[in-house]
């Protein structure tokens, strides 16, 4: 009788020792995912913030990078005309944009260069990679 309480204290032991190795692999996969993913999420904040801040400090450093990462993309589809900078604008409304033929196939996101010079405005796709329209602009 003495024998047999041992063996149930001895019993329990191992199992508390040993209570990670009870988790089902199933469970320890889906702990390692949460933290891979918190961490991963707190990486993207911190660069969030990080060009958030950029932003609020300093915004045409960040108008002119998108331009030229604009000009980067547009002028290995396209000749640009040279010696010009051009102005760079965002499609954000298409409401307002509905009634010009110029923007007709346009959407949200496109970028628009316009050269005053050159007289010439380009409707660019970033997420296609692709020429939307180019049309001559009369500044009359």
């Amino acid at each position: 009788m003495n024998n047999h309480k041992m063996e149930e204290g001895s019993g329990e032991s191992a199992v508390s020792a040993g209570g990670f190795s009870k988790i089902s692999k199933t469970t320890k996969i889906l702990i390692l995912v949460l933290v891979v993913t918190i961490i991963a999420l707190g990486t993207a904040m911190y660069f969030m913030s990080k060009r958030l801040d950029e932003l609020k400090t300093n915004p045409q450093k960040v108008g002119q990078e998108e331009l030229e990462s604009t000009l980067e993309m547009v002028g290995k589809i396209m000749v640009l005309p040279v010696n010009e900078q051009p102005t760079l604008a965002t499609v954000t409304d298409l409401a307002p944009l509905k009634d010009q033929p110029f923007f007709a196939n346009a959407k949200i996101g496109d970028k628009v260069l316009l050269y005053t010079a050159s007289r010439k405005a380009i409707l660019y796709d970033p997420v296609a990679n692709k020429i939307v329209e180019v049309a001559p602009i009369n500044l009359n």
